[in-house]
């Protein structure tokens, strides 16, 4: 399973960890070039089999055992010996790291912490409940605030409610 790169969880580290060839997470298993880049082992083997299509097309001459493409990231030329794209060899560091990648994004977020102060007076406690806004609140915000025309009722008089 891949994730799509539009995740919002997808941050610097994420970003990283796209393949240049098809734009997702690496699969596995994530081999690496020569000049150290990543690619999806399957993306790798179809941009060779492409490759080697192309240029037994324009030569007379078959690729031979090998083989070669050029690295879609900075263009250095692969050269594949007799195994081919199997020659490859895998980033086992890169495929922990996704794995540890995905296990995270696939956690909820935490919850946020429980407020006991409002907001607008540090000082003061959280004691009542604005019925009409659904959110907790203090005394003064009622008498001075943002709630002084709604209607509010005793915080542990829901918490009750709420139990029961």
């Amino acid at each position: 399973m891949s994730l799509p790169l539009d995740i919002p969880t997808l941050g610097t580290l994420g970003k990283q960890l796209i393949c240049p060839i098809c734009v997702e997470v690496f699969t596995k298993p994530v081999v690496i070039l020569p000049c150290l880049h990543n690619l999806c082992r399957k993306c790798a083997n179809e941009l060779y089999q492409v490759c080697t299509n192309l240029w037994e097309m324009q030569s007379s001459t078959l690729v031979g055992i090998g083989g070669r493409f050029r690295c879609p990231s900075c263009q250095h030329e692969v050269v594949l010996d007799r195994h081919g794209v199997y020659g490859l060899q895998r980033n086992l560091l890169v495929e922990n790291i996704i794995d540890v990648y995905k296990q995270e994004s696939e956690r909820p977020p935490p919850k946020p912490p429980v407020q006991f102060s409002c907001t607008e007076h540090e000082d003061e406690k959280l004691n009542i409940y604005c019925i009409t806004c659904q959110v907790t609140s203090c005394s003064l915000c009622k008498v001075f605030g943002a709630h002084k025309n709604c209607q509010v009722v005793p915080l542990p008089d829901v918490y009750q409610q709420q139990k029961v």
